[in-house]
Parts: structure tokens; C-alpha cells; sequence
């Protein structure tokens, strides 16, 4: 496959605002080394990690939610979202989707041509259960908002599926983190699951992945978004933080505690949300949109015997778990938009306006 020296890409050159997202038309193309594959990028799906650590909001200066905000000022030394300071410039987009186009020295030869989905946790392969040395494709390295990636040939997968490049561009990082969240809690078959900002990537996921093990799951969205979070099949829809949660479970679902809270909301209901977790029931956690600081009552939590888990890295196994879910249709992608990569600060603005449900989507 011909490769063109240069290529198209979205750089961020600093924490900030949209300003910091450049737009380049002659970017070199990275070369694989040995290990790596080159992929040809055809889409690539937005997440939060993404408007974060753009906006410099993974610092501990900040504890405000975290869209529509910008922290140009948080320093070059404030950490990204594992502790450490992002390198710039750096190539963002952890969802990317595509054709290997090149292959470094060592690589699987069978990858060559084939359509590839990426793990986007990128490992130390002699330890890979190791958190500490885990690192993000998009953050730690340059990601898919460009024309061409490298990645280590080993978190890359071939799938088989009718799916669009765009629709499978909706499932690694929402989906594994959604996958990582249930698989900490334990959620099985007996459980009650109370997700909190079900219309979006992570939230719409965890609704088809609890669904899949089993659990009754409650969804909480803003009314206008309940029709859509609806299609997804939960057993039951809640406004946005009701006012008395514990009655609205009630009337939802037939008692008034749950197993399982599986949010990535946080803020100022997250008091709420622990107060209907039956004793012995498990939080876990792996966002704060609505803000990161939060009250907690710690006689709740040791009286109720409850388990916190936050949930970031995840084992290599619950990709490839993943990418079987997708290729036996047990799954479904929920595509809100596309946008051509050149227009990704449009597309970020829409996703950091939360009109939507699911993914949004850029194609270079």
C-alpha cells in the first residue's frame, strides 16, 4: 500500500481551549517500527478523555464538571488523566478505526489490508496486568485524529462484522470502560443496576453490557433523551435526578434500593445515588461529568457495608471480549453524527453540548 509522506491531522498543542486543537494538511506520517502497524485511519469517535485533557481538566486545580470550561493557565506540569504531563504536541482520538497499511518489523503479516479496531490501553506486553506502567493510545501516544496511526501490533484486532467504520468507531474506549465498570462490581444475573448518564457513550453502553449479564437495569437521563435511552431496552427510564430517588425506584421497578450504582456522573447527587445501594451493594465509578468533588457520609458507607470500585485500566482480556460481543451481534452501535476531521471543533462543541445519545464520530 502506497503511503504518502505527509498527512492530514488535528494536533494539540497545549491545554486550553478549541484554539489549541491545529489543524495541519502536511503532518509527517509516522513510520511503524518493529512491533508496530501502520493503519490508515477511516474514523475515529470522541470521548471525554479527550475534551479533558484538552481542556487541562484531569489537574487537581480543578474541580469544576468537565465540559464547557478551559484551563490554558493549569501549567505544563499539571498531570493528564494518569498523573503524569501529556508530551505536545500530541494527536488525540482513542477510538480509531481502519486498515493496516504497513507493517514493522516482528508484526503479525496476517494484519496486512485487514479492517482493525484498537485496544486504546496501550500495555507494557511483558507485564500487562501492570496499571502502572498502562498508558492511553491519543494521550500517552499520538492517536486517530489523523489520516494514518502507528500502534503496537498487539492491540490491534481484526473484526468481522457488517458494521460501518463509523458505527465500530463508537465501541473501544466507551464500551471496554463500560465492560471495566461491571466487571469490578461483579455485576451478574441477581443484580439491580442503576446507571447514571445513560445517554451517552459510556452510559449507552453500560445499558446493552449490563442487559447482556443479566441485571435489571435502571437508566437515568434527561427527559428529553428518555425515548432514545429507551430503545436500548433498560428495564426501566428515571428522569435526571429526581428529587426522591428511593420513590422512583420504587415506582420503576418495585423497591426502592439497588445493588449496583454504576455512575460516571458524580456532582452534587452522587449522595443520592449512595443512599439507594441496599447493604453490602457495590458503587463503581469511572467519571465525574457533573463535577469531581463530592460529599460523602462515611457512616453510609461502613454501616451499609458497601464496596466503592473506581474503574480505569482495564485487563487486556475485555477487549478481545469485546470485539466477540460485536462479531456475534450482541451488541449494537449508537451513532449520533459524523463530522469530517477537519471539522472537529464543531464536533466537539456538539459533544461537549450533551444534546446528544451515543457516539460521535469524526472521518478523515
Amino acid at each position: 500500500m502506497n503511503v504518502p509522506e505527509t498527512m492530514q491531522a488535528m494536533v494539540l498543542v497545549g491545554h486550553g481551549g478549541m484554539d489549541k486543537l491545529e489543524w495541519h494538511e502536511n503532518w509527517p506520517t509516522p513510520r511503524p517500527v518493529p512491533g508496530q502497524v501502520l493503519i490508515r485511519v477511516t474514523a475515529c469517535g470522541l470521548n471525554n478523555t479527550d475534551v479533558n485533557t484538552r481542556s487541562g481538566w484531569y489537574s487537581k486545580a480543578v474541580s469544576e464538571a468537565t465540559t464547557g470550561s478551559e484551563y490554558d493557565d493549569v501549567g505544563k506540569d499539571d498531570p493528564a488523566w494518569g498523573g503524569a504531563p501529556i508530551g505536545f504536541p500530541r494527536i488525540q482520538g482513542a477510538d480509531a478505526v481502519g486498515i493496516v497499511a504497513a507493517l514493522g518489523d516482528g508484526a503479525d503479516p496476517e494484519l496486512m489490508g485487514k479492517r482493525v479496531m484498537i485496544d486504546c490501553w496501550q500495555r507494557d506486553w511483558s507485564d500487562p496486568l501492570n496499571r502502572n506502567a498502562a498508558g492511553y493510545f491519543g494521550s500517552e501516544v499520538d492517536g486517530g485524529f489523523a489520516q494514518y496511526t502507528v500502534v503496537d501490533a498487539r492491540n490491534v484486532a481484526a473484526v468481522d462484522s457488517t458494521m460501518t467504520d463509523a458505527e465500530l468507531a463508537t465501541f473501544s474506549c466507551s464500551y471496554t470502560t463500560a465492560e471495566g465498570m461491571l466487571a469490578r462490581a461483579n455485576v451478574g444475573p441477581d443484580d439491580r443496576v442503576l446507571i447514571t448518564g445513560a445517554s451517552g457513550g459510556v452510559g449507552s453502553a453500560l445499558i446493552q453490557l449490563a442487559k447482556r449479564r443479566g441485571a435489571t437495569v435502571v437508566a437515568m437521563a434527561s427527559v428529553t433523551k428518555h425515548d432514545a435511552v429507551a430503545a436500548l431496552q433498560p428495564d426501566a427510564v428515571l428522569d435526571r435526578g429526581p428529587a426522591n430517588l428511593k420513590d422512583a425506584l420504587r415506582q420503576a421497578i418495585g423497591t426502592d434500593t439497588v445493588s449496583v450504582v454504576a455512575d460516571i456522573v458524580g456532582g452534587p447527587y452522587f449522595g443520592s445515588l449512595i443512599d439507594v445501594l441496599e447493604r453490602g451493594g457495590r458503587y463503581t465509578c469511572s467519571g465525574a461529568i457533573a463535577g469531581p468533588i463530592v460529599d460523602l457520609d462515611l457512616r453510609t458507607l461502613y454501616l451499609k457495608d458497601l464496596t466503592f470500585t473506581g474503574s480505569t485500566v482495564v485487563p487486556p482480556q475485555i477487549f478481545r471480549d469485546l470485539v466477540g460481543y460485536i462479531e456475534r451481534d450482541e451488541i449494537r452501535p449508537i451513532l449520533a453524527a459524523t463530522y469530517p476531521l477537519k471539522d472537529l471543533h464543531a464536533a466537539q462543541s456538539t459533544f461537549i453540548e450533551k444534546q446528544h445519545t451515543g457516539n460521535i464520530v469524526v472521518l478523515p
